[in-house]
């Protein structure tokens, strides 16, 4: 599978293999970004302010799909949580540390080496894979998470199947994408880009 240190990162057009999911020009632009991952006040800023929000929605459909209490430290014991688009790790670091055997996915091996590092220094066991979701044979699981992640991706329809795939019966999915409104575009793509709050090129309107 091509990746980002393999391919020309100014070819836009998606990778042919089946199923078609990952763009060759956006692995690149974010495997650029792998060093400032974990500097909360790098290119990652957003990302960093952004992910204690994402926790506490995750945290709170776990709670409701498994009923958990709020209270247990680790309500993903036992289970096997995927995300996808993992990048560094920012998101799959937490999810081990509520107890799941995790596995990150990237198309960026730049970012999938970083994820390694830290999680290592972190003295997690999270096993990162680097390649398209659909080839990579990993099986299924009780949690799936894909967040700011589809709108980045080639073929949308069989991202979103592949992740259906990996979803085992009686699991979660939790997804999330930037709203198409006039709004976002403001706020995202001529404000907090301009502002250099979130590299250039990250967000694209017709995506």
């Amino acid at each position: 599978m091509a990746n980002a240190s393999t391919i020309d990162p100014t070819d836009s057009r998606p990778i042919t293999s089946k199923p078609v999911t990952i763009r060759p020009a956006e692995a690149a632009h974010f495997g650029k970004l792998a060093a400032e991952w974990w500097d909360p006040r790098g290119s990652s800023a957003m990302l960093h302010r952004l992910n204690p929000v994402r926790l506490a929605f995750i945290r709170d459909a776990l709670d409701l799909h498994w009923r958990c209490s709020p209270a247990e430290r680790r309500p993903l014991a036992g289970k096997r949580a995927l995300d996808v688009g993992c990048g560094a790790g920012l998101l799959a670091e937490p999810l081990a540390r509520l107890g799941a055997a995790v596995t990150g996915v990237d198309a960026a091996d730049e970012n999938i080496a970083a994820a390694q590092d830290h999680a290592a220094g972190s003295g997690l066991a999270i096993d990162y894979r680097c390649g398209d979701l659909g080839a990579l044979g990993l099986g299924q699981f009780d949690f799936v998470t894909a967040m700011e992640v589809i709108e980045h991706v080639a073929d949308k329809p069989a991202f979103v199947a592949a992740l259906q795939a990996s979803l085992c019966d009686g699991g979660l999915m939790v997804l999330s994408t930037p709203n198409r409104t006039a709004r976002s575009r403001l706020l995202l793509v001529e404000g907090a880009e301009r502002l250099g709050m979130v590299p250039r090129g990250t967000h694209h309107w017709d995506d």
